[in-house]
């Protein structure tokens, strides 16, 4: 199984209690990708970068993790955005971001766009998020839209998370449209209340409940401190709450992280309890570790994979 993560990755400045800055980088998909390959899952990174000694950086960095870059389109002269972490004390973050010339911002419009949408149509799951739909204008979107249809045409497909930032977008009705439309292309949803709260107000829950029954969703209630996935597939409904995680240091990636345990799992043939419990365990490892990318050592033990024991 092959699986494609499309979005951005910028250059990541984390903002330590004195002040002083460190240098990473980061992206909500790539995130996910880099999770996915530790789990011994085969996956493409699929964006734009400039020709600068950061995008290089970044992709050497990918390539050691084990991302495929096939995917990967250079732009000359261009750079990737940038963003400031600022987290607090109990572990909350707020993201700065620039990023309006970044390469990624492309991808589905540059004159090899079309070369990037037939090698996407190929996948059997493409993951991506309300993050990388803020990148692309009108056409970007469009063209996405049109790949994921041929995309699932063929029997692959599609996954999508709701990571919302009101700044990566002009206007709230301009999002609610997209995401209602990404939603209703998508196969997997990975939800959140907090998202949806802060798009749609009160009745966010029931734009993703509506495609109940559809789609496999995966809905993260914020209503307690311990994390707990609501699971929709087909006619089922459970709910899978997390072991508690003390001390919590930075919930950075937390989601990105969830999305990848849980997928890895369900390609792996897990049913979707089994695989919300590896995504909680992931996730939870992550937040325990500051940063989105915790040391290979700290990677949890999964019934599956490249750092679990078969089962």
């Amino acid at each position: 199984m092959r699986v494609a993560c499309v979005g951005e990755c910028m250059v990541e400045l984390a903002e330590r209690p004195d002040g002083a800055l460190a240098r990473g980088f980061g992206g909500d998909t790539l995130n996910t990708a880099l999770y996915l390959a530790r789990l011994g899952v085969a996956v493409d990174y699929v964006t734009a970068l400039g020709d600068d000694p950061w995008s290089e950086e970044m992709a050497q960095a990918w390539a050691r993790e084990g991302i495929g870059l096939e995917r990967v389109r250079r732009l000359p002269g261009r750079m990737p955005g940038l963003y400031i972490i600022r987290t607090d004390g109990a572990g909350e973050r707020s993201f700065h971001y620039w990023r309006d010339s970044a390469a990624a911002r492309d991808l589905f419009t540059e004159p090899q766009a079309g070369a990037t949408r037939a090698a996407l149509e190929t996948y059997d799951v493409v993951y991506f998020s309300g993050i990388s739909l803020s990148l692309y204008g009108e056409a970007g979107r469009a063209a996405l839209a049109e790949t994921l249809a041929a995309l699932r045409a063929r029997g692959g497909r599609a996954a999508f998370d709701t990571n919302y930032r009101p700044r990566g977008w002009p206007d709230r009705a301009l999002a609610r449209a997209v995401f209602r439309e990404a939603m209703a292309a998508a196969d997997l949803i990975f939800a959140s209340e907090e998202d949806l709260d802060w798009l749609y107000g009160e009745t966010g829950t029931d734009e993703v409940l509506r495609h109940r029954g559809r789609a496999e969703i995966i809905l993260k209630e914020s209503s307690a401190r311990t994390p707990v996935a609501r699971l929709l597939h087909g006619d089922h409904e459970e709910t899978v709450p997390a072991e508690p995680v003390e001390p919590i240091v930075d919930t950075t990636a937390a989601g990105d992280s969830f999305a990848a345990g849980y997928l890895a799992a369900r390609l792996a043939g897990l049913p979707p309890r089994e695989a919300a419990v590896c995504g909680h365990r992931l996730a939870g490892a992550v937040i325990g570790h500051r940063g989105a990318v915790i040391p290979a050592a700290a990677m949890p033990a999964l019934p599956f994979g490249a750092t679990g024991d078969s089962e």
